[in-house]
């Protein structure tokens, strides 16, 4: 029996979960080296919204974040989250944009990237993991996991044979929603372990209040590694506390021996932090709750608070339980999709015009449009041919791999960034998925770097060669 594993998610997805992803380079550097003494499997400190939030929010450089994390922890592996053929952005990107962003990435310091796909559908996927095999980069293939009649065990095992067949080196579980019981994640782990040869990994938020509960029944199971977060930012619609699973299970068969008083330097260090965003209003006492309706309504806490907010701004809050027993039928009439970013938001939204316009499917957003149409890649049900058509109309559905559409595009991206403005080739790369909002980043770097505003940022190019 192995000693279990823990990846540490404080630097990305505690902070995402609970503080919209705003902990800042600054916050985190004083602690990183204590980290690396840790002995962590992995710490996960980049992809998902930071790339997003360092660009739009705090004017830092994600690429920088990344050099500076792997500088002061070079004895522990750096993993990140990438959505597949979507990268970090919110559309299908070219493969030859894909492959590049990869290698920059890996280049960079990344050693292991979770790659995941919101349908399911492996193709979405090919393109990531072949690349990321070409740098000699761990892939951890991971699954969306949701609840429906389709999502069985069967289901989830054939994705993971499908997973590993096309190079992954792991497979995650990848539990967005806090939806899993613990004895499902039993029953899922067995099933894994018995058919797929490659290490199993446990990722779940504890949202639902089950998420230590699950773990614990994960590990029995066979699951190999977990994802944790240090306490001050644990909980809530985050994860279950790394210190209490490490104690948990000391001087068990599943021991992960790392030293609960290296942890305590790092818990105190992010105490600190919890203090400083309570009391900056970041930081909101209800995200530490356990909201059982996710499991209730089966949708994710982030999406609840999405309709609520919908409905609200429409002075339609009266209309709340009406449209979450609408979501449901629209996820069927669409596929049934897990729900994820972004098919959470296509869903909910196109949910909430059902319900306000007192007839279903009057209104369809494009980006529903875009769901049943096959632009987001293969729904896990097929979706009815009628329903199609009553959708998209005579617009031809998407069969192929929707990438495959795609023309190259790295060139074209590289050319419409003003050469004033790229100081690294990885500028591109923030460009190609954030346009407007990276063009606004690189100006304020210029004006900062050589006192100027955007418009003579041209002028000092000229005297100070990238």
């Amino acid at each position: 029996m192995a000693k279990v594993k823990i990846t540490e998610t404080v630097l990305r997805d505690a902070h995402q979960s609970l503080i919209a992803t705003r902990m800042k380079l600054s916050e985190m550097e004083p602690i990183l080296e204590a980290m690396d003494e840790v002995g962590f499997y992995s710490v996960e400190a980049w992809g998902g919204a930071t790339f997003d939030s360092c660009l739009r929010f705090l004017n830092e450089d994600p690429w920088e974040r990344l050099r500076v994390i792997k500088k002061r922890m070079p004895k522990t592996k750096i993993q990140m989250l990438f959505r597949g053929q979507n990268m970090l952005g919110y559309r299908h990107y070219a493969d030859d944009v894909v492959d590049y962003f990869v290698k920059k990435s890996v280049d960079n310091g990344i050693d292991i990237l979770r790659i995941f796909d919101a349908l399911n559908d492996i193709r979405n996927l090919e393109t990531s993991i072949n690349a990321a095999k070409k740098m000699n980069a761990h892939v951890q293939g991971a699954i969306s996991y949701t609840t429906s009649e389709v999502h069985t065990v069967d289901y989830f095992v054939n994705y993971a044979k499908q997973l590993e067949n096309a190079g992954a080196d792991s497979i995650c579980i990848k539990d967005m929603a806090a939806l899993i019981t613990p004895y499902a994640a039993e029953e899922l782990v067995l099933a894994l372990k018995k058919n797929v040869k490659i290490p199993i990994q446990m990722h779940t938020h504890y949202t639902s209040g089950l998420a230590s509960m699950a773990l614990m029944k994960s590990i029995e199971a066979g699951a190999d590694v977990i994802d944790t977060a240090m306490s001050p930012l644990a909980l809530g619609t985050s994860h279950a506390p790394t210190e209490s699973m490490v104690a948990a299970l000391r001087g068990t068969p599943y021991d992960t021996g790392l030293d609960l008083k290296k942890l305590d330097v790092v818990r105190a260090h992010f105490a600190k932090l919890r203090e400083k965003y309570l009391a900056s209003g970041l930081l909101d006492p209800k995200m530490l709750g356990v909201d059982a309706n996710t499991l209730i309504y089966q949708v994710p806490g982030g999406m609840l608070s999405n309709l609520n907010s919908q409905l609200k701004q429409a002075g339609k809050i009266d209309l709340f339980e009406e449209v979450l027993a609408e979501v449901p039928r629209v996820r069927r009439d669409s596929g049934m999709p897990p729900l994820v970013t972004p098919t959470s938001q296509i869903v909910g939204t196109q949910a909430v015009f059902n319900i306000i316009n007192g007839e279903r499917y009057k209104m369809v957003t494009k980006e529903f449009k875009g769901l049943v149409r096959g632009e987001y890649g293969r729904t896990p049900l097929p979706i009815d041919p009628e329903f199609r058509k009553k959708i998209i109309g005579d617009e031809p559905a998407i069969d192929c791999r929707p990438a495959d559409l795609l023309e190259p595009e790295l060139d074209k991206l590289r050319a419409e960034v003003p050469a004033s403005l790229l100081e690294q080739e990885e500028d591109v790369l923030s460009y190609a998925q954030f346009g407007p909002v990276a063009i606004k980043f690189f100006e304020q770097r210029r004006a900062e770097k050589y006192g100027v505003d955007a418009a003579h940022a041209d002028a000092a190019n000229s005297v100070h060669p990238m």
